[in-house]
């Protein structure tokens, strides 16, 4: 039995992070503060624009995951990567931070290895240009079902459901882990995303997720409706827990009636990038570990808040210690 107390699933990306002027995003025609997807072609000018760069394993639900090992948690990570330098070194990175990673990259795969390239701007925005190359092909083929047996719980990220082979890794994915006696959850990763997939996300907080983390523009956009508090009711209708972060406002975290707010001190970020993968991994530990509903978002708080205080999307600082020095574990 794999006994992992946290298994993700998302697209495999290689993140490289440098930093640019606003001057420099329009030059490029690069939409400021969103995740823009590209095309292979368009993904070679911009790395080869890329004045610094940082270079790491990545992927949204990818970096929840190295958070919550860091934490001590045990974790694996299902992604789909080619046997190229950028795949191996994925691969490699995954695996020396503590996190299995149980797909061997791909010979055979038909794109090159996910990668996004990502600029921050002097106030912290980052604006990702991500090329979908192998990672978005993970199918359920995948997606090994022996890993499920004895794990607690799943996290789906949904930058994956841009193809249909994705919807279906996830479902059977879910399946697997309710039939295993644990709980699945999604991120719903980008307005963008939550616009272009409206009616299979609704369906999955209905009918598969036992949580569902999203920011306010996103919740608003799977609700059709400008009223958060009304989409967000919605969602808690259906959906036995619902997390939204609200920027610099306080956390929502709703469960089984339960309502709670948990504040949020402003600071300016030093890189953006990250921020909501690791509230998701302070959160997904509080969850995992069987704090209340109020620490969980504490703990979210807290992550967040380290990973915008330096450039990359994952903590430098041991959360726990933080975690402590508020009197949370």
């Amino acid at each position: 039995m794999s006994n992992y107390d946290v298994i993700g699933i998302g697209n495999a990306i290689v993140d490289v992070i440098s930093h640019a002027e606003d001057t420099f995003l329009d030059h490029m025609g690069i939409e400021k503060g969103i995740m823009q997807l590209i095309e292979r072609d368009r993904a070679e000018v911009l790395y080869a624009a890329m004045k610094d760069r940082t270079e790491t394993p990545g992927g949204s639900v990818a970096n929840t995951i190295a958070g919550l090992g860091s934490l001590g948690l045990s974790t694996a990570f299902i992604g789909k990567v080619k046997d190229d330098a950028l795949g191996r070194f994925y691969a490699k990175g995954m695996q020396e931070a503590g996190t299995a990673f149980p797909n061997a990259p791909v010979a055979g795969a038909k794109a090159p290895t996910s990668r996004s390239m990502i600029f921050v701007s002097p106030d912290g925005e980052r604006s990702m240009n991500t090329y979908l190359g192998a990672g978005a092909d993970l199918g359920q083929e995948d997606v090994p079902e022996a890993l499920f047996a004895g794990s607690k719980i799943l996290f789906l990220e949904g930058y994956l459901f841009d193809k249909d082979a994705g919807k279906s890794a996830f479902t059977a994915a879910a399946q697997s882990m309710r039939a295993a006696g644990g709980r699945s959850g999604i991120t719903l990763s980008d307005p963008f995303c939550a616009d272009r997939h409206r009616a299979d996300f609704q369906r999955l907080v209905a009918d598969e997720m036992d949580f569902v983390l999203g920011n306010a523009a996103e919740w608003t956009t799977l609700y059709e409706t400008d009223d958060l508090d009304a989409a967000l009711a919605q969602a808690s209708a259906v959906c036995e827990t619902v997390i939204c972060t609200c920027s610099g406002d306080p956390v929502i975290l709703m469960q089984a009636g339960e309502v709670v707010r948990v504040p949020v001190k402003k600071v300016v970020p030093v890189d953006a990038t990250g921020a909501g993968d690791q509230f998701a991994a302070g959160f997904l530990f509080g969850f995992a570990t069987g704090r209340p509903l109020e620490v969980c978002g504490q703990m979210g708080v807290i992550a967040a808040s380290e990973v915008i205080g330096h450039i990359g999307p994952r903590p430098k600082a041991d959360l726990r210690t933080l975690f402590a020095a508020q009197g949370l574990v």
